[in-house]
């Protein structure tokens, strides 16, 4: 990838741009180019993750988002670049991602007509060179030889060794780095995310601004559905909607409290009014949305939810259905 010779030319108040009550001003781009990430016009913004991650795009400080899955961490990031023009680049820190991944590799290439081994820089040198906002998702989630690579970034004084390569690479102005997680460090301690890890307190500490983001109240996350499901817009589709967010928070409580090992994100309640909208029938979306990925020993309860909130039993075909 070529580097982008751009940099911030505009300033942006926070007020106008996110609808959020601040002075704050923060700089931005007058034009997009290819990594920004596209604008979702019915975004609801929480005001204090905003603000956090605003700072962190303004004060070039590392912001990490933690806070349970589905509840927007890694979109508030982007949809925030997005409205700043500024680059963004994604990297999932799954098991597949590995250090050669990040750093870069040696390859073939052909010069003069020639196969030679040529070193070819990954995404986190060639991010950390360009005015883009590094966002790594599922943090907690990262490889060990991965996590001391990503040190490196955090420990930087504006320039970065790449050993492979024998060279310190220099760090862009206008470089971000944010992540997001699901726990903040400690490992897994309540049993909702196998395959979190500890990490190490050193490298905790040196993420600036810290913050988190759970689940709304009814009436933001009401806000976010009907945004997106305009002609649940009315007096009856809003009672639908609301049903549906009580049945969501039920779902969220009984996974905390270990009732059941499968719960409703927000994302989950807009598919699910979505699949409303398509099947015409409430009962048969909810299966299709959430209770056919549920654990078949706990679709019982689950179908209590659904009863408490809508007053009405699903069909048994649907609760003891496998597929």
């Amino acid at each position: 990838m070529s580097n982008l010779n751009i940099q911030p030319d505009i300033k942006l108040s926070v007020k106008q741009t996110f609808g959020i009550d601040s002075e704050m001003k923060v700089d931005a781009f007058s034009k997009k180019s290819e990594f920004v990430p596209v604008i979702d016009k019915d975004y609801i913004f929480d005001r204090n993750t905003t603000l956090a991650v605003l700072s962190g795009f303004l004060h070039n400080k590392k912001v990490i988002v933690h806070g349970y899955h589905g509840t927007g961490k890694s979109t508030h990031i982007t949809q925030i670049a997005a409205r700043l023009n500024w680059p963004c680049v994604r990297i999932n820190l799954d098991s597949h991602i590995s250090r050669i991944d990040l750093i870069g590799k040696d390859a073939i290439v052909i010069k003069d007509g020639k196969q030679v081994t040529e070193f070819k820089e990954g995404i986190l040198p060639w991010s950390f060179q360009n005015p883009v906002a590094l966002v790594f998702d599922e943090y907690d989630a990262g490889r060990s030889d991965v996590m001391f690579v990503l040190q490196r970034i955090l420990e930087s004084d504006g320039s970065f060794t790449l050993l492979d390569k024998n060279k310190i690479v220099k760090q862009n102005k206008y470089f971000r780095l944010f992540a997001t997680a699901n726990t903040i460090g400690l490992g897994d301690t309540t049993g909702l995310y196998p395959g979190t890890n500890q990490i190490n307190q050193a490298q905790m500490d040196r993420w600036e601004i810290v913050t988190s983001l759970n689940y709304l109240s009814l009436e933001k996350e009401m806000g976010i559905v009907l945004a997106k499901n305009k002609n649940l817009n009315n007096t009856k589709g809003k009672e639908k909607v609301s049903n549906m967010i009580k049945v969501a928070s039920l779902t969220r409580k009984g996974f905390i409290a270990g009732d059941i090992s499968t719960v409703m994100s927000p994302r989950t309640v807009l598919h699910w009014a979505e699949n409303t909208e398509i099947f015409k029938d409430t009962g048969y979306a909810f299966r299709v949305t959430f209770l056919n990925k549920c654990d078949a020993t706990e679709k019982n309860i689950i179908a209590e939810y659904y009863q408490r909130c809508f007053g009405e039993d699903l069909p048994e075909s649907m609760i003891n259905i496998q597929n």
